[in-house]
């Protein structure tokens, strides 16, 4: 979230922030937003008796922000699939391994312990599945032999940050969308090195 608020600052960028929401009151999001001048909300899922109602008044609260695109970083609930359907192709979010491989949880120790020489991140659109959704752009970095799963997940980091900004340039620029299921490239979008980083 905080590279997408800095990337956002310099005026070529394809994207503002409208708003940073977060279903923890404390969530150190929040506070990092407040901060850089963004506009925040708490709403808690605690709050409401099913995913479905919860999914609503997170809906309302984007429509009434203005938001175009959401962007997740670290929210770590599934949305309902009405939800999904009504924000797919605007819905993007972030894996820190190189998808399909790995998905859901503690994916560096799970790249670890099935010995791959390369791990990564992915950005993709949102659908109905678990960090199944259409890729946008993944970034590769090398596995060392003496990687731990902290040196490995501040290697992906790294490249996590970039990624995620050229991706949601791209995309709020137009020059990446979903079409029919498919993600569908400009032609100089296509070939774009920063969509596929060493």
């Amino acid at each position: 979230m905080t590279a997408l608020l800095e990337a956002a600052k310099e005026p070529s960028f394809g994207a503002e922030p409208v708003l940073v929401f977060s279903n923890k009151a404390d969530a150190q999001g929040l506070a990092t937003a407040q901060q850089a001048g963004a506009p925040t909300l708490s709403i808690s899922h605690r709050d409401y008796d099913s995913r479905e109602a919860f999914d609503q008044a997170l809906d309302t609260a984007l429509v009434d922000a203005g938001v175009d695109i959401i962007c997740l970083a670290g929210f770590m609930r599934l949305f309902s699939e009405d939800f999904v359907t009504k924000w797919i192709g605007r819905l993007i979010n972030i894996h820190p391994s190189l998808l399909p491989s790995f998905p859901g949880l503690d994916v560096q120790q799970k790249a670890l312990d099935a010995g791959v020489r390369f791990a990564g991140c992915t950005v993709h659109f949102v659908d109905a599945g678990t960090d199944t959704g259409p890729i946008i752009g993944q970034a590769v970095v090398p596995v060392s032999p003496d990687d731990n799963e902290a040196s490995l997940s501040a290697r992906i980091l790294q490249q996590e940050h970039k990624l995620y900004a050229r991706c949601l340039d791209l995309v709020a620029k137009g020059q990446i969308r979903l079409e029919k299921g498919l993600v569908s490239y400009a032609t100089d979008s296509r070939t774009d090195e920063s969509l596929s980083l060493p």
